[in-house]
């Protein structure tokens, strides 16, 4: 290309141009979970306000309705539901405290992580099936990262990004099956990698829901906002761990 012809269509001459562009993306992304995270709000309140949701969400009434859920859709039942929730990118952590709250600790830790283990070999078929070039339009940008955080191409991989997630689990599963992760080191990772965090929530169960029976709008305000500074130490974490890992 001699210096004064003209770019080829698409390409960015600006001096860091595609540093911009990611910029833009990155905003944009949070701008619209900002907006989702105040619609939530929003919808929770006037539920709230309304006096048959507010019926609806006290734990003297949900609880219940969770349990005798439970009861009748079985263990297997459960299982089914969970799987395939799971698989459909529901968050792995609603599921897991609905789990619980339905069938109990041992039987709701049980059911969880036979639906962990069984979601994850379904999105990894998935995900070997489909090939990274489908997954890279599916996953965009977070593909790499997954991918390097999957670099060894082992159990313990696995058993690290299970710890420190860094994208929805049915995500991490069908990018592990695309980097020909094999599937026994995928299901004995995830089982080794949920159980940690599956055995705080099922000890600590009991006291929840006993303190969600009693809780009054202070407690349920100290409760919101320790779930929610929680949630930035995760996400302040999780940055810091994708800063390191260039630098290894």
């Amino acid at each position: 290309m001699t210096p004064h012809s003209p770019a080829p269509p698409g390409h960015d001459t600006t001096p860091g141009g595609s540093n911009h562009r990611t910029d833009r993306s990155r905003l944009r992304r949070r701008l619209r979970m900002l907006w989702l995270l105040l619609a939530l709000l929003l919808s929770l309140s006037l539920i709230w306000a309304h006096g048959d949701g507010r019926e609806a969400l006290q734990a003297q009434t949900l609880l219940p309705r969770l349990q005798a859920l439970g009861q009748a859709l079985g263990p297997l039942g459960v299982i089914g539901v969970m799987t395939m929730a799971l698989v459909l990118a529901v968050p792995l952590m609603l599921m897991t405290v609905l789990a619980l709250a339905a069938l109990g600790p041992a039987l709701g830790m049980t059911c969880t992580l036979t639906a962990g283990v069984l979601a994850s070999g379904l999105s990894h078929s998935i995900g070997h099936g489909l090939g990274h070039a489908a997954l890279r339009e599916l996953a965009g940008p977070r593909l790499q990262a997954i991918s390097q955080a999957l670099a060894a191409r082992g159990l313990m991989a696995v058993i690290l990004i299970r710890w420190l997630p860094i994208a929805p689990f049915a995500l991490v599963n069908m990018v592990a099956g695309a980097s020909h992760i094999r599937l026994r080191d995928m299901l004995l990772g995830t089982l080794l990698g949920m159980l940690p965090a599956t055995l705080v929530l099922a000890f600590f169960m009991d006291a929840l829901i006993q303190a969600w029976h009693e809780a009054n709008a202070a407690d349920g305000a100290r409760l919101l906002g320790a779930l929610l500074l929680l949630a930035v130490a995760a996400g302040l974490l999780r940055r810091w761990m994708r800063r390191r890992r260039p630098e290894r």
